[in-house]
């Protein structure tokens, strides 16, 4: 099992699921949006994931959105294809945690109901 968690240190639902998988021993890579961001290939790879269960990309994009987020202006009245772009920008837009299970499914926020059930 290959898990990631994208977050940030300051982030309780971060530290949250970092300690779910440290107490059932399950190695992590923990990315840390403040410092190192997302790749495009990792948003990519997240929004295709959500969006099998979203509705369509546009619907993941959004649901990705942290509309609590101070910066949430920024990107509110955007089109849904420059949404996309502004996240690379700035990470920090980002519902925290992601966690992504390899290519097999994914997660927005804190729910160790769903990761109990990965293998």
């Amino acid at each position: 099992m290959a898990i990631q968690i994208f977050g940030t240190n300051k982030n309780f639902d971060f530290k949250k699921a970092e300690r779910f998988f440290s107490e059932r021993k399950i190695q992590v890579q923990k990315v840390d949006l403040k410092e190192k961001g997302i790749s495009k290939g990792e948003l990519e790879s997240v929004v295709s994931l959500l969006s099998r269960t979203a509705g369509g990309r546009n619907e993941a994009i959004e649901m990705l959105i942290d509309k609590k987020s101070k910066d949430y202006s920024s990107i509110a009245y955007l089109d849904d294809d420059d949404k996309f772009e502004k996240i690379l920008e700035n990470p920090l837009l980002l519902v925290q945690p992601i966690v992504r299970n390899g290519k097999e499914a994914c997660t927005i926020g804190y729910e160790p109901e769903i990761w109990k059930n990965w293998k």
